[in-house]
């Protein structure tokens, strides 16, 4: 094979899989430009190429290269060959790809993870259209720093909706079914069985009616629990007692025996969960908060749980992340911690849900997640 040859291959190789770079961690961002190749980039100090050899299933390994200060990624992938092969063929008048390039003024689409775009790398990119968050939430993003113009779309994909409804779940049936107690007993070397409560007698609420919500809501629903949910807009579930906006929240409080958050976090929910909110919770409840450290005022729960009004919490999302080691919440023994789990983007249909938005904005068409930027979600 003569080098003029595989320099071709080499080209159309990474032009087919440059478009679906995903970055496998969940920091940082995939810039996708005009142009034979595309770069992610995230924030350390360096680039990945899809310049790497193809690999089984159309996936690829890049190569660590130079890119912007304070950026890097660590490795790539390109999930289906029907995509590829469609995504390759998207072109302009001058016959290269919109989506990649090395050419930061041409760019239209940036991928960005955990942590936002620095406003130098925003400003390298004048004709930016797009950006797509890697994760269910967008927060944090400063809206006011990105240019009116472009389209913010949060990830909608199985992975994410299935790691939640398995941590809610798991949270649900562990205080259900009492396992705080349990625990303690354990420490004390004690035998002490708690009478058990059916589900049916058992209340539990979501906070945030959205495809989280929903999904976990689902989920819940063969195990007989009274259901409940309350979101800004009105919703109407089945076999769920829906609550919408602010002066149905009390109503909504009163009947959570189990209350999870589920809520985006925005400027009118930060702080939601406080002393006023979880005190309008029946005695002896219980919190999950699977959505934002931010949605939670600390010592408000803490003197909640101190004063016996909330039985316990689950806790996957704090303010700051990771929690400090001296934080009164890891030696609580009503509080149980898990470091931000729930739930995790999944790189193949993460992938494959990019490029099915991609397709939908070519053909005109809504794009899944996008955000409403002036609400925030």
């Amino acid at each position: 094979m003569t080098r003029a040859t595989w320099l071709r291959i080499h080209r159309v190789l990474g032009l087919a899989m440059a478009a679906f770079l995903l970055v496998q961690a969940l920091t940082g961002a995939l810039l996708l430009y005009r142009g034979p190749v595309a770069r992610m980039i995230d924030p350390s100090g360096m680039t990945t190429q899809a310049t790497g050899p193809a690999c089984s299933a159309g996936r690829a390994v890049g190569q660590a290269s130079h890119a912007l200060p304070g950026y890097h990624v660590t490795r790539l992938f390109a999930p289906d060959a029907e995509d590829a092969t469609w995504f390759a063929q998207l072109s302009d008048d001058s016959g290269r790809t919109r989506y990649a390039s090395i050419d930061p003024a041409g760019g239209r689409v940036l991928r960005a993870g955990s942590l936002a775009p620095s406003a130098e790398l925003l400003a390298g990119l004048p004709n930016l259209e797009i950006l797509f968050s890697i994760g269910a939430g967008i927060d944090q993003f400063d809206m006011s720093a990105l240019p009116p113009h472009v389209r913010v779309v949060r990830m909608i994909e199985p992975g994410i909706a299935a790691g939640m409804v398995e941590y809610v779940t798991m949270a649900v049936l562990a205080l259900h079914r009492n396992l705080i107690d349990y625990r303690e007993a354990q420490k004390d070397a004690r035998w002490a069985p708690i009478k058990l409560k059916p589900a049916g007698e058992r209340r539990v609420g979501i906070m945030g009616l959205g495809n989280l919500g929903q999904a976990v809501l689902k989920a819940l629903t063969p195990f007989a629990f009274a259901l409940s949910g309350w979101s800004r807009s009105p919703r109407d579930i089945e076999g769920v007692t829906c609550h919408a906006g602010e002066a149905a929240l009390p109503d909504f409080l009163a009947t959570c025996d189990i209350l999870i958050c589920l809520l985006p976090l925005t400027d009118e929910t930060r702080g939601i969960l406080c002393r006023n909110s979880l005190s309008q919770l029946p005695g002896g409840a219980a919190l999950i908060n699977a959505g934002r450290g931010g949605h939670l005022v600390e010592q408000d729960l803490l003197s909640l749980l101190d004063e016996r009004h909330l039985s316990g919490a689950f806790l996957d999302v704090t303010d700051p992340e990771p929690l400090p080691a001296s934080h009164p919440f890891w030696a609580h023994p009503r509080i149980v911690i898990t470091p931000h789990i729930a739930s995790m983007t999944r790189a193949d249909s993460a992938a494959r849900a990019l490029i099915a938005n991609i397709r939908r904005h070519e053909a005109g068409e809504p794009m899944d997640g996008e955000v409403a930027r002036n609400r925030g979600y």
